[in-house]
């Protein structure tokens, strides 16, 4: 093990140039970030056990200028992120900020508050429900609103209200069209991929300090407590549609295919105040995350965000959201939701004209250049989505992975490329050696690209992993991407200590529970091993008693396929349980004691089961990243 590095000389040049060229003495953000303060954040979360789950005193060292391994704008905005408590919106809307990477606010009722957000965890979830009534009263949850599909988002509403008061009709829960759709599959289907990739995205593995984790741009870091999911009670589908919960009257506005598949903007007439959900926060967000998604929209997006403005904008005096800090003023509103505007409607607009021209993603992300008034505008800055990666995701979105070279068409995969270019370069030492040259002229770009050659070639390479290792450290000391400098810094980590896995889990028990049985058996096709159920021939009747449904599924030819139509004959076994008891399966549920713990019924030949799990093949969660294995 190394330890981390200073700034070298090219990145401490850089982050001067950088102080000279964006608008550093304008404060507005910080006097909009502190206001409304009614209380700020006491104490950490911690769970019955004594763990600490959320700890927002951690990011106390963001204070003056920023150190030289930091970049100047990316410590502006974590100083910003980092300003948490219970501040007032305005009269009667209150937010909390700074207890987990997302925000959650309250609409203040006749007797009692609407929730709009939750975060993460239930316990950060519990934990700003109670500062808020700490000094707002204890005012009952009469609606929780999720304004769209993703974790930080729902995860926590179990920290403030229960399934049984949802259940009771005491509680509504509102959510946009296709939300359980979406925040179920996005989290199961690719979760262990995009959990495992998460954990570089934000840090997990990074101390936090000057060289460590400095925050993710949108927010902090994600909280490490439980993941919750109570499914709505009531989904919109129509923009323009009304709900008034406890005298609170909200306005609804779709927008699918924006910043998630499932999204939805709110509008509270008789607070004038709008929130933007995390469709216009302080910064550029991600068509295409990097711990993984389908790519976003920003034809869409733009689109959206003008009705907002026609549609809200000459009346609204705040703009609040799930992330960051509100702003106010009608003029200001306009102006901050025609800014995220542009930007991505300039994003898709210029990708869609260079493609046209021929040039493919890198080139275009290394060609497009903003306009003044988009560069300096400091919500616009890529502090989580970049405009390198973004131009990446829309070239992708419209014509995929291939970019026509036929060079490129059939490649061999990183392990044998990377054996054929250190050979062709002179072998690993000579490698090593031409890249500390470069890496001491600080083309650190250049320096990653050849040496994760080596790495991939000959792994225990200890000079090539140490160099690699302190060239990711540089490209993150100089990233203003938040996401990105903890994708280096992370890259470092592990090249230095080894794998460190996946420290947050969205595929809890509450998420697999809302499956429904068509995804459901869709999650166990996805981890079926083809070749190893080559020859296996079975089929098992699925009948669920309290919906009057029965699916016949199918493993043969290496594929479990399904369906609820009647099928000819009997299958070799049958399941017999409810639809809210079936998501079992998904968790161990295939052994005898997993279907009798979940009151599964067996008939028929037991064996199949074991027969279907033995070919099944489960996600790594600590699958290498930046070594081959």
């Amino acid at each position: 093990m190394t330890a981390p590095k200073y700034a070298a000389t090219a990145i401490v040049q850089q982050q001067e140039e950088l102080l000279k060229l964006l608008p550093f003495s304008d404060m507005q953000d910080f006097d909009d970030a502190r206001r409304g303060l009614v209380a700020p954040i006491e104490s950490p979360v911690v769970d019955e056990d004594g763990k600490v789950l959320w700890d927002n005193s951690t990011y106390s060292f963001l204070e003056g200028d920023a150190p030289d391994s930091v970049n100047p704008s990316l410590w502006r905005q974590s100083k910003l992120a980092a300003i948490g408590g219970l501040f007032e919106v305005t009269e009667g809307i209150y937010q909390v900020r700074g207890m987990d990477l997302s925000n959650t606010s309250f609409v203040e009722g006749h007797e009692g508050v609407v929730v709009i957000d939750t975060l993460l965890s239930a316990q950060t979830g519990a934990a700003a429900l109670d500062l808020y009534r700490r000094h707002r009263g204890d005012r009952p949850v009469k609606a929780v609103v999720y304004t769209h599909s993703h974790a930080d988002h729902f995860g926590g509403v179990k920290g403030f209200v229960t399934q049984d008061e949802v259940d009771a009709g005491t509680v509504k829960i509102f959510a946009p069209d296709g939300f359980i759709e979406e925040a179920v599959s996005e989290n199961v289907y690719a979760g262990t991929a995009m959990n495992r990739r998460a954990g570089y995205m934000y840090g997990a593995a990074l101390a936090r300090g000057p060289r460590g984790q400095v925050g993710a741009g949108l927010g902090q870091t994600l909280s490490t407590g439980t993941v919750s999911l109570i499914a709505p009670t009531d989904v919109i589908t129509t923009t323009g549609h009304v709900e008034t919960v406890d005298g609170v009257r909200m306005v609804f506005q779709m927008a699918p295919g924006t910043e998630a598949p499932a999204e939805m903007l709110i509008y509270l007439p008789d607070f004038k105040a709008l929130c933007a959900a995390e469709d216009a926060t302080h910064n550029l967000h991600n068509l295409l995350t990097l711990r993984g998604a389908v790519v976003r929209d920003p034809h869409a997006w733009a689109h959206y965000l003008t009705e907002t403005i026609d549609l809200f904008g000459g009346d609204a005096d705040v703009v609040f959201a799930s992330h960051h800090w509100p702003t106010w003023g009608t003029d200001r509103v306009v102006e901050f939701l025609s800014t995220q505007r542009d930007l991505y409607a300039y994003l898709h607009d210029q990708t869609l004209r260079m493609m046209n021209k021929g040039l493919v993603g890198p080139e275009i992300a290394e060609e497009i250049i903003l306009p003044a008034t988009l560069e300096n505008a400091w919500n616009a800055r890529g502090y989580y989505g970049s405009v390198s990666h973004n131009v990446k995701a829309i070239y992708q979105r419209y014509l995929g992975w291939f970019d026509g070279n036929p060079a490129h068409l059939w490649e061999h995969p990183p392990v044998e490329k990377a054996k054929r270019y250190v050979d062709f370069m002179g072998g690993a030492d000579a490698v090593v050696e031409k890249a500390r040259t470069a890496y001491d002229a600080g083309d650190y770009r250049w320096v990653a690209e050849v040496l994760n050659h080596v790495v991939f070639a000959q792994p225990d390479h200890p000079a090539g992993r140490e160099l690699l290792a302190d060239t990711y450290e540089q490209l993150g000391y100089g990233s203003e991407n938040g996401t990105w400098r903890t994708f280096y810094l992370s890259g470092a980590t592990e090249l230095r200590d080894g794998p460190f896995g996946t420290p947050t889990e969205t595929t809890a028990p509450d998420v697999i529970g809302q499956l429904t049985p068509s995804m459901l058996f869709d999650a166990i096709a996805i981890q079926v091993d083809g070749p190893r159920a080559w020859d296996e021939n079975l089929s098992i009747d699925v009948v669920l008693t309290d919906v009057h449904e029965r699916y016949r599924l199918r493993l043969a030819n290496g594929v479990l396929t399904y369906s609820p139509r009647p099928q000819k004959g009997d299958a070799d076994a049958v399941l017999t349980t409810t639809r809210r008891a079936l998501p079992a399966l998904a968790a161990g549920g295939l052994s005898a004691e997993g279907l009798a713990t979940a009151d599964i019924a067996l008939t028929g030949d037991a064996s199949v089961l074991a027969r279907l799990a033995g070919v099944l093949d489960p996600g790594d969660k600590t699958f290498a990243i930046v070594t081959p294995d």
